[in-house]
């Protein structure tokens, strides 16, 4: 096989810019590793990038995807710790929906037994950033952590992370989600207006996942702007003198228990209507995409 199968984009534009492409089969260099794609993670910034909203000019045909999960197929020069066959997961620089993609090697975890491919695939973005943003807010234990969207991949492993580190979470969700939330130990709140009378309590730190406008709230709430990181609102958080929390220093992904269900899974071929559902939103979790129908058997 010297050819593989890429979701990539010609141009900026809506999902119907998307197409699944034959392409030469990729080679590691050195330090790196060819990933057999198993699944592939589907976040917010893949389809802000394909939209051409990160600023970035589009020279030649783009690939889709930062995370996956899959086996080692081959291993470039310099490589230690992993044999051909290891099934792994980790974040990539672009082109993780693909049925072969490149990854540092010195980036990726093992996957353990517990987790499926897609569950694997679900985490690296999300629990990178969910630590960095709890890192920057200084979150203690006993203290009190408002996360905005948190039945999303960044909101639920900031949940979970924040309880495992002994805080109390309150988060803004819809009413369908409720009860999972619950499940978790989170204590859910319907977002929208009336949302400060319908707080348990006193806030003391506020991660806003959502960028639907709460931020202003949030740091009346939070009693300073310093207590706040948004992920999702850039503009108002240069206005209110909130961080905005973007990017960060990769590494294989510290996931310990953190668990993210999958809202739906698309096959490679259906990539489009991955990214349609994900700019969609209100979904419990991670959009996901599996390559079982696209690789070669």
């Amino acid at each position: 096989m010297v050819t593989a199968q890429a979701a990539r984009y010609r141009a900026h534009g809506g999902p119907e810019v998307l197409a699944l492409e034959e392409i030469p089969l990729p080679q590691p260099g050195p330090g790196q590793v060819r990933i057999a794609v198993r699944a592939a993670g589907v976040n917010p910034i893949d389809w802000k990038l394909r939209r051409g909203l990160m600023g970035a000019p589009l020279g030649e045909p783009q690939g889709t995807g930062l995370e996956l999960a899959g086996t080692i197929d081959a291993i470039g020069p310099g490589v230690t710790g992993w044999r051909l066959g290891d099934p792994v997961f980790g974040q990539v620089d672009a082109g993780a929906a693909a049925t072969h993609a490149i990854a540092d090697a010195s980036l990726l975890t093992a996957k353990p037994d517990d987790l499926t491919y897609e569950e694997a695939a679900a985490l690296p973005v999300a629990v990178e950033t969910a630590r960095r943003a709890l890192g920057g807010l200084g979150l203690e234990k006993g203290q009190t952590l408002l996360i905005h969207a948190v039945a999303g991949g960044v909101g639920l492993a900031a949940a979970q992370l924040a309880l495992a580190a002994g805080a109390r979470v309150v988060g803004t969700a819809g009413e369908r989600h409720h009860a999972f939330l619950r499940g978790l130990g989170v204590h859910p709140v319907t977002y929208g207006e009336g949302l400060e009378e319908r707080l348990p309590g006193p806030v003391d730190r506020v991660l806003d996942a959502s960028g639907r406008g709460e931020l202003e709230l949030s740091v009346k709430l939070a009693g300073d702007p310093a207590h706040v990181i948004s992920i999702a609102d850039r503009a108002g958080a240069a206005r209110l003198g909130v961080r905005f929390s973007s990017g960060g220093a990769k590494g294989p992904v510290e996931h310990a228990n953190v668990r993210i269900p999958i809202a739906a899974a698309f096959p490679l071929e259906r990539i489009a209507d991955a990214h349609r559902r994900s700019e969609d939103g209100h979904f419990l979790g991670k959009i996901v995409v599996n390559t079982e129908g696209a690789l070669p058997r």
